[in-house]
């Protein structure tokens, strides 16, 4: 209840990121087939609150662009997660995520620009952000950090960045869902510990918008670009102790 709390938490706060804190934490106490579907069904929950809760804030067309982009990667990242290239892709994305990561924070300092900046939506860059969150989706279950990228390119404000992204993962997350049903990964189990923890779960979603809506501007930016390095740290040493 603890994990799955920190992990809504962080998640309705930022408005991604909480299968990156629960599956591993989780995968100690109860079996990975249980603790990921799971983790899915958590995030149907906080998706679902918050798209009812903030749906004016949504970037529809993007949400759009960007699920339909993803349904198109998934595949790839199905067909990696079998091949004998994960350690070679997983350290290739934890370098490009880092990079930019440290790019974008250093970017204002150095040359005073504001890094990559997207004036209106980019068709091509939704395809090639939600394309590559099917791939990381399909293959170890992070569809966020391209969708983060997109997001903080055209710099949406920490409401709307939460909610949009809440718009892509509640159909995202009820596909996902729906394949381990059909795959007997929905057990009785995983209903038994979601409806154990959903008061902890309502609680996270509560104090994570408190939390959302007391960030602004520079401030949002440097978190979720903070959170992007540690992502791609932790790819770099997943790839890492993979090849030992």
């Amino acid at each position: 209840m603890l994990i799955l709390f920190i992990a809504t938490l962080f998640r309705s706060a930022f408005g991604f990121g909480e299968a990156l804190v629960a599956v591993p934490l989780l995968a100690f106490y109860i079996p990975l087939e249980v603790a990921a579907p799971l983790a899915v069904l958590v995030s149907i929950t906080i998706a679902g609150i918050v798209v009812v809760q903030d749906w004016k804030k949504i970037h529809l067309v993007s949400a759009i662009w960007l699920v339909l982009s993803t349904l198109l990667g998934i595949p790839l990242g199905l067909w990696l997660l079998t091949s004998s290239h994960q350690t070679l892709v997983k350290a290739g994305l934890g370098i490009i995520i880092l990079a930019f990561s440290i790019y974008s924070l250093l970017a204002p300092r150095l040359s005073g620009r504001n890094g990559v900046e997207l004036q209106r939506d980019s068709r091509l860059w939704l395809f090639i952000c939600g394309f590559c969150a099917g791939v990381l989706g399909g293959a170890y279950g992070m569809n966020g950090p391209p969708l983060v990228i997109y997001g903080t390119m055209r710099r949406w404000s920490a409401q709307h960045f939460r909610a949009t992204l809440q718009g892509y993962f509640l159909p995202a997350s009820i596909i996902g869902m729906c394949g381990y049903w059909m795959a007997g990964l929905w057990v009785p189990a995983v209903t038994r510990y979601f409806l154990i923890s959903l008061p902890v779960i309502l609680l996270g979603v509560y104090l994570g918008r408190v939390i959302n809506h007391r960030l602004h501007g520079d401030t949002f930016t440097k978190y979720i670009y903070l959170c992007l390095a540690a992502i791609g740290a932790l790819l770099l040493i997943q790839a890492a102790k993979s090849r030992l």
